[in-house]
């Protein structure tokens, strides 16, 4: 009886000492307010610049949570090659599976950081025609599993050997 009395007190104590005092605090005030007032901002989930806009990754992924969302103005990143679409991540329907990055042509085919993450793409600097223009070495099955996902096959056309 003794300890149940003596968990019950260690207990309330524990709980006094963080609603009074914080203790065991893991997230700062400040980031506290910020979740309270809706002032929290989502990472970055696609890397803008450096996506060539291929669509694998819509096509990859199972819970349909990649939509590609028509550009404004098609941009040529280098000759045959024409922008057109961008994907976005639907993050509540997304189920983490990274599909979507182990599809995207650079980390594929590359070994470049992907284009698209479900948590944060960070600070991805690729630019696809000074990769296209350096030799690289890809075994024709693994460029056939890749190049079934993909909406826009002319990236495959320029492959060297």
């Amino acid at each position: 009886m003794k300890n149940i009395i003596r968990i019950i007190l260690e207990g309330a104590y524990t709980n006094f000492k963080r609603i009074v005092f914080a203790s065991d605090r893991v997230t700062d005030m400040e980031m506290r307010s910020m979740i309270l007032e809706g002032r929290v901002q989502p990472t970055v989930k696609v890397a803008e610049v450096a996506c060539i806009g291929c669509g694998g990754c819509s096509n990859a992924c199972p819970t349909e949570a990649v939509e590609m969302k028509d550009l404004e103005e098609p941009e040529e990143l280098f000759e045959g090659l024409v922008k057109t679409q961008l994907p976005v991540l639907n993050s509540e329907k997304c189920v983490h599976c990274y599909y979507c990055h182990d599809f995207c042509p650079l980390y594929a085919l590359f070994g470049e950081a992907g284009t698209i993450h479900p948590n944060d793409v960070g600070i991805v600097e690729s630019d696809i025609s000074q990769l296209m223009e350096k030799p690289f070495k890809i075994s024709d099955d693994k460029i056939a599993f890749i190049s079934q996902f993909l909406a826009d096959k002319s990236i495959l056309k320029k492959k060297k050997i």
